[in-house]
């Protein structure tokens, strides 16, 4: 399982039973499955952020600032948001040049989520950032957040330095794949 640490915006418009497990009778079983290992893909934070009012997601893996954006989302988006995180995040990993070896890591890792409402000020710092790069940066000039490429954009996010608290600065993209590199035990 993943832990999905969100807003309190985008946690009232999850349906979620009394676990914090989306209540979707369309989910894939056959991808999503429990991980007995401790996972270095749980934990991340989810943002629903207001973009030339569509409404966005945007994901920050806790560890590794690795963000994940997915513009003009609609409510039964919502409900298959399971599906939708694994297609996004394995889509950006292959974008972001990750190998065979780590592909099938991030596939194995990948669980249900969890969602809850804790959240850790330092990823949401790394959070507002991120947004602030996709409205300053790519929308500034004009550009339609419709138009814009989830895949793409959450690779542009990724390859620019982020700052963690005690540890400085990290490159996302070299931090997750580095996460996803084949273990001994793989």
């Amino acid at each position: 399982m993943i832990h999905l640490h969100c807003t309190k915006k985008l946690i009232a418009k999850l349906p979620l039973d009394q676990n914090g497990v989306l209540k979707d009778p369309q989910r894939d079983q056959s991808v999503l499955h429990e991980v007995t290992e401790a996972n270095p893909l749980d934990h991340w934070h989810a943002n629903l952020i207001l973009l030339q009012r569509h409404q966005c997601l945007l994901f920050v893996h806790d560890a590794t600032r690795f963000p994940l954006f997915i513009p003009a989302v609609k409510k039964a988006d919502l409900a298959g948001l399971d599906g939708l995180f694994a297609d996004t995040f394995i889509s950006v990993l292959g974008k972001a040049g990750a190998t065979e070896g780590q592909l099938d890591r991030a596939v194995h890792l990948l669980g249900p989520l969890v969602c809850d409402s804790e959240s850790d000020r330092s990823v949401e710092g790394s959070s507002t950032e991120f947004g602030k790069l996709i409205r300053f940066g790519l929308l500034d000039g004009g550009g339609s957040v419709v138009d814009l490429a989830p895949y793409s954009t959450s690779v542009w996010l990724a390859d620019r330095p982020m700052g963690i608290k005690g540890r400085g600065y990290v490159w996302p993209i070299k931090e997750m794949l580095g996460l996803l590199g084949i273990s001994k035990s793989a």
